[in-house]
Order: C-alpha cells, then sequence, then structure tokens
C-alpha cells in the first residue's frame, strides 16, 4: 500500500464522522506498513474538544502498542492538524504525519503556523496536500449541507 491508499481509509473515516453529522475529518495510523489504529472526529457526539480524529487514532494506537511512544508510526489524515493534534503526534514521538488538505485557519503544519519546524527533542517529518482535492470536497460537501440544514431551520 501506498500513501494514496492509506489516505483512501483516513477518507472512509471522514466519511463515518460525515454519516454522524460531526465535521468529516478520519485519521489511520500505520506501523510497518500495517494499520494500527484509525480515528475519526466525535466532538459534537462526545461533546468534547478533544474528540479529534488525530487523538482517537493516537489513542488507539498507544493502546494497540501498550505504551505512548510510537515508533515507526506513520499518520494519514485528511485534515492538516490542529496545534493541539500537532502536539500530541509531535509527542507520541510519531515519524511522520501525511495530511490532505489543508487548513487555512487553524492549521499547525504550516498554515496558520507550524509545529513541525519547532525544534522540540522530537521532530515529526511532514507531508501536506495528499489527495487533497478529495479531502477538501468531502468538507466542502459537509459544510453546504450544514448552511442548507440551517437554512431551512431558520424558515
Amino acid at each position: 500500500m501506498d500513501k494514496n491508499d492509506f489516505m483512501r481509509l483516513a477518507l472512509l473515516e471522514a466519511e463515518k464522522a460525515f454519516l454522524d453529522g460531526e465535521v468529516p475529518v478520519g485519521a489511520v495510523i500505520v506501523r510497518d506498513g500495517e494499520v494500527i489504529s484509525t480515528g475519526r472526529n466525535r466532538r459534537e457526539k462526545g461533546k468534547n474538544a478533544l474528540c479529534h480524529a488525530e487523538i482517537e487514532a493516537i489513542d488507539g494506537a498507544c493502546r494497540a502498542l501498550s505504551g505512548w511512544r510510537l515508533p515507526r508510526c506513520e499518520m494519514y489524515v485528511t485534515l492538516e492538524p490542529c496545534p493541539m493534534c500537532a502536539g500530541a503526534i509531535i509527542n507520541s514521538r510519531i515519524e511522520k504525519v501525511t495530511f490532505g488538505a489543508y487548513d487555512e485557519k487553524n492549521g499547525a503544519a504550516g498554515s496558520k503556523i507550524n509545529l513541525f519546524e519547532v525544534p522540540f527533542t522530537f521532530r515529526t517529518e511532514y507531508e501536506g496536500g495528499v489527495m487533497e482535492e478529495a479531502c477538501r470536497r468531502m468538507l466542502s460537501d459537509f459544510f453546504l449541507k450544514l448552511r442548507e440544514k440551517r437554512k431551512e431551520e431558520k424558515q
């Protein structure tokens, strides 16, 4: 499997979030070419600001590997990580994060700030724009649907 295959798996997680009425962000963590954890956005249903796809995937990977360090792991996520998630990615020692759509409002991999370039003890590599159009389209479709729903509720 290559990075596009793993991003497609992240998109499947994002689609699950979409169907649950959540902002469609999905993540997968891969170690040695094997998916060890997945996550999707659950902030609304969980009523918790921490319920981001990346955090859920990191939690699952830590459980799968029985530790907080995630050596030889890579994350694929449909949206550029926010500062909270970028910090969690770095702190869990994920070696590389690959994301799809850039987040001009909250992105912490270069769009707004770049935590991956700060010289922390551990440095995570990053790559953006992988399957960007598909990732962006899912987000656009979600927000279009949300605006239409709100418009209908006002009438």
